[in-house]
């Protein structure tokens, strides 16, 4: 298998964190990132396999699946020991309302204060609301996810796919000033049970890594 990721893209964060707990070998591609032009010019490979010219790919022979929700059921499929779906038709259900959760109500106010708060600010400056908004959202999503959680251990009971989404999202947000709020104890020990997965710890240690590795602006 051969991966095409970002090294700070949330939806690779995904599915490398999958990969690592299902303990895949893959042979691994990180494309080119800068703050000041992203992701351009596109890796030439990632151009030809993904007419969206996005990462995560995932080239597994002759077979090439494109976005992160599809590459983690492919994964399951493919490699279904240790599972990260649930074993009946509710449970899968549930697990993928958590996946779409993350990517379709969280990623978009993380996408405002990453535009507002980590890159570089634009030539008309930056736009203080926007980021203020995308905090308020985001602690009304810190409250579902809290009630999610009562008299559970993780979003699914066994950890799986909703789990590495929403905390892939919920880490970035802590990095740029969305912290939940101490009343909610479910999110808060949630958040450290997945933090303290190896396959968590090594993928956030490897994005912080590389964010702290980014030459200043001139």
């Amino acid at each position: 298998m051969k991966l095409y990721t970002g090294p700070i893209s949330l939806f690779s964060a995904k599915v490398r964190i999958a990969i690592a707990e299902k303990g895949i070998e893959v042979d691994e591609v990180s494309v080119g990132w800068t703050p000041e032009r992203r992701y351009e010019p596109h890796h030439p490979e990632v151009v030809k396999l993904n007419p969206r010219r996005q990462v995560p790919v995932l080239v597994d022979g002759e077979t090439v699946v494109c976005d992160s929700t599809v590459i983690l059921e492919y994964l399951e499929e493919v490699h279904p020991d240790p599972p990260l779906f649930p074993e009946t038709p509710a449970g899968r259900a549930r697990a993928r309302g958590f996946e779409t959760f993350a990517d379709q109500a969280v990623f978009p106010a993380i996408w405002d204060l990453v535009e507002e708060v980590f890159y570089p600010e634009p030539p008309g400056g930056r736009d203080p609301s926007r980021a203020d908004a995308a905090r308020e959202r985001l602690s009304a999503l810190h409250r579902e996810l809290d009630e999610a959680l009562v008299g559970r251990g993780y979003l699914c009971d066994a950890f799986g796919v909703g789990d590495i989404a929403c905390f892939v999202m919920l880490s970035a947000g802590l990095t740029l000033g969305s912290v939940p709020d101490e009343a909610l104890v479910n999110l808060h020990g949630w958040l450290a049970r997945c933090g303290a997965r190896p396959a968590m710890r090594d993928e956030l240690a490897g994005m912080q890594a590389f964010v702290a590795s980014i030459p200043p602006a001139a």
